[in-house]
């Protein structure tokens, strides 16, 4: 099917019952060229549900989930599905995982799930496989083809051999900046998979991937980072519109590379600051990136909001409706070549990030 994007914009917040509330969601409209054809999906990330003992759990993270199934499912039009985009649980263990699952399960509708490394490295993903299904894996929706990544896989040797315990494995991948941690990759079996599973895409298809970590490098010390990132970039490449949603950094990022848009989900749990504000950072976000003009990880509802992202273009459009501050977009601008922030992207007009951790 041959599928061809018009220009009008996607946001109509007079269409979407809660708006005007300051939620932990994405929302995404695909626009094409007909609008019978739009169609619109839902993105909650980074729960990280933490078990205290028994049945009790950190109150504030899981709270931030409820509230987010539940606008989810007043959102009006419904979605067609929704993403949950990795670390349901905090450290991957059953009772966190199971508890993440009964809020999910509130959802009405099909829910698609990405692996997270706070899933994962406490029995590599097995019991999250059991909640699921698979860790990697493709489907077409309405003429897009949308591929789901299992990013936050790394070498064997850390691993399997280098921990004495699986509660220390966990442990010490859960840690940020955190130098017994391990950058992420997709690895070779998953890009042979993807390698395949494009192959049979046609190259003006519309494609938007899902992964946890940001299939780019952004920041190696707090592992914003995969580390075959351009090894699956270039799988994407060929083709014309391409998307990447990513979790795991807790803040708004957007990146055009080629012709792929990267744009973050903020997470329902707590924000993290930018690495530029922590005195040790060796690298910064990319220079095309604008950031939010807060992000601190000591008011736990700050950079928790709406995001709207229009892919009308192929290149995302995200408008952010955040708590206690003004309503920004950030879109790629033909003329300048790369992403602008429609009204932060002067350098005089940004709020200077947090300094105080």
């Amino acid at each position: 099917m041959d599928i061809k994007y018009d220009r009008r914009s996607f946001i109509k917040t007079s269409t979407v019952g809660v708006a005007g509330a300051a939620l932990p969601l994405t929302m995404v409209e695909l626009a094409f060229a007909k609008p019978s054809d739009n169609f619109t999906f839902a993105y909650i990330s980074d729960s990280h549900i933490q078990q205290i003992k028994g049945n009790q759990f950190v109150r504030n993270w899981d709270r931030g989930l409820i509230r987010a199934v539940a606008e989810t499912n007043l959102l009006t039009p419904k979605p067609d599905f929704v993403i949950f985009g990795g670390d349901l649980a905090q450290m991957g263990s059953k009772p966190e995982l199971d508890h993440g699952a009964e809020l999910l399960s509130k959802l009405n509708g099909k829910v698609y799930h990405v692996m997270g490394e706070h899933d994962y490295y406490l029995d590599l993903g097995e019991y999250w496989s059991k909640l699921f299904g698979k860790q990697y894996y493709s489907f077409e929706h309405k003429g897009v083809h949308f591929v789901v990544l299992n990013s936050i896989l790394t070498h064997d040797e850390w691993t399997f051999n280098r921990w004495p315990t699986a509660q220390q494995r966990m442990a010490e991948m859960a840690g940020l900046d955190n130098p017994n941690g391990s950058p992420f990759m997709v690895g070779v079996k998953q890009r042979e998979w993807l390698k395949k599973d494009l192959a049979k895409v046609k190259k003006d298809t519309p494609v938007v991937v899902f992964s946890h970590s940001p299939l780019q490098k952004i920041y190696k010390g707090w592992n914003f980072w995969t580390d075959d990132a351009e090894e699956v970039q270039a799988l994407l490449a060929p083709f014309d519109k391409v998307t990447v949603f990513y979790g795991h950094v807790h803040q708004i990022q957007y990146n055009q590379i080629g012709n792929i848009a990267f744009t973050s989900a903020m997470a329902t749990a707590w924000p993290w600051p930018y690495p530029q504000s922590y005195a040790q950072a060796q690298q910064l976000l990319p220079k095309l990136t604008v950031q939010m003009n807060r992000a601190d990880p000591f008011f736990e509802r700050d950079a928790t909001g709406w995001q709207f992202i229009d892919v009308n273009s192929g290149r995302a459009s995200a408008t952010f409706n955040l708590y206690n501050n003004k309503v920004r977009t950030v879109a790629f601008d033909p003329q300048a070549g790369h992403p602008m922030d429609k009204t932060y992207q002067d350098p005089d007009k940004r709020i200077q990030p947090q300094t105080h951790y």
